[in-house]
């Protein structure tokens, strides 16, 4: 990571905070969206009802990230404003700041990262709230460039057990998306130490197999094959599953990834007992506490008799993801990117599935007779004003205006 003190590199924004704040509430603010705040998150008209999770939406790390993103680009009208990757996971939100001539900097497909070769020391680079590998950070301090650094703070604690971990010679056991930008970027940390490295899984199936290793069990092989493109290089099962400390990607479900640390642990005990666990084995629980509060928001809100669940937010968006997770078991659940899926006059919505690959349409998803509850949240990178459009689509569908009583 570049030094803080770099007079080309930033991390507090630019002092212009009242100079971007009307044009970040005209973009993202939502009327229905305060209206339900207002009436302690729930708005009936005629026999609809809408119930809005408590916790929703743009978090801080968010808003501070886009917040930062305007400023740039206010900060520097004349040079070129480069992103790394998404800012956040909203297709909207990454529109937006195209629109004001943010160019977005495209991984390569083929997992090779970031081309920086157009990128010049005149240009102004943005980090996105994920983060950027320890790569990444060391080219852009070669190129020279000046750096704004929206990287999240919950994402910042990460990084610091993880190197910590790798500091005290654990190996990095993170339960994460193996391609996801946050995972990859904080994988990147066991590089502060020689020796340092990482193991990341994406379930409890893998966390299993992980298990089964640490007690003797499976083929070196083929688990060299099936984490082939989830481990550090050179990774040694033998040798590196012998100390662990688990983390995790923030944005993943808290009860899957606390699960996942307790198998690791037991699985540790199970093979050499309780004392070498106790020195061999660390974890602490690293889901960011807005991620938590939106979990935990949802789950209050299942307590109720709800006839479906809209949760808005990118198909890219992991903590959007877990969100749908939560909500698909328990009632008819309808994961959209934005209120363009629902179709009022025809009645159908289209979303996607858990684990689907794509979209589906489903139609009359909201005609059932007599009074209706509809439970709605959104991940942590949809703005308000896109949250309000599909209260506002919910209400339509059902042939009401919600505008006659706000």
């Amino acid at each position: 990571m570049p030094d803080p003190a770099d007079s080309t590199y930033f991390r507090k924004g630019f002092g212009l905070k009242a100079e971007v704040a009307a044009t970040l509430d005209s973009d993202y603010s939502g009327r229905l969206v305060d209206v339900l705040r207002e009436r302690e998150f729930v708005l009936t008209v005629g026999d609809t009802t809408v119930h809005l999770a408590r916790e929703f939406g743009f978090c801080y790390g968010v808003e501070r990230a886009v917040e930062y993103a305007y400023q740039t680009r206010a900060k520097f009208p004349d040079h070129r404003v480069v992103l790394v990757g998404e800012i956040i996971h909203n297709p909207h939100v990454n529109a937006k700041l195209r629109a004001m001539g943010v160019e977005i900097l495209l991984p390569d497909p083929g997992g090779a990262g970031f081309d920086y070769s157009r990128v010049t020391p005149e240009d102004v680079v943005i980090i996105p709230a994920f983060g950027v590998t320890m790569r990444d950070f060391a080219t852009l301090r070669d190129i020279g460039c000046v750096v704004v650094d929206t990287t999240c703070g919950s994402v910042l604690n990460v990084w610091k057990r993880v190197e910590t971990y790798a500091r005290d010679g654990f190996t990095a056991v993170i339960h994460g998306k193996h391609y996801h930008e946050e995972t990859r970027a904080t994988a990147s940390q066991v590089r502060r130490h020689d020796g340092g490295a990482f193991l990341i899984v994406r379930d409890m199936a893998e966390a299993r197999l992980v298990c089964d290793y640490v007690e003797g069990r499976g083929s070196r092989g083929a688990f060299l094959e099936r984490f082939a493109h989830a481990a550090s290089p050179g990774f040694d099962p033998d040798v590196h599953l012998a100390r662990i400390g688990v983390a995790n990607q923030t944005t993943m479900l808290a009860g899957d990834s606390l699960a996942i640390a307790a198998a690791l642990g037991e699985a540790l005990e199970r093979a050499h007992g309780a004392a070498y666990r106790a020195a061999n084995f660390r974890s602490f629980d690293t889901i960011c506490s807005a991620t938590q509060d939106r979990q935990d928001a949802v789950a209050a809100m299942l307590e109720q008799p709800l006839d479906a669940m809209v949760v808005v937010g990118g198909y890219n968006s992991s903590n959007t993801l877990s969100l749908a997770a939560m909500c698909a078991p328990r009632v008819p659940t309808y994961h959209v990117e934005d209120a363009t899926c629902l179709d009022a006059g025809a009645g159908t919505i289209r979303h996607r599935p858990i684990g689907a690959p794509g979209e589906v349409e489903t139609a009359d998803w909201l005609a059932m007779p007599g009074p209706v509850h509809v439970g709605i949240t959104a991940g942590a990178s949809t703005p308000n004003n896109k949250i309000g459009d599909a209260v506002a689509r919910i209400f339509a569908t059902r042939g009401v205006d919600p505008r006659g009583v706000v």
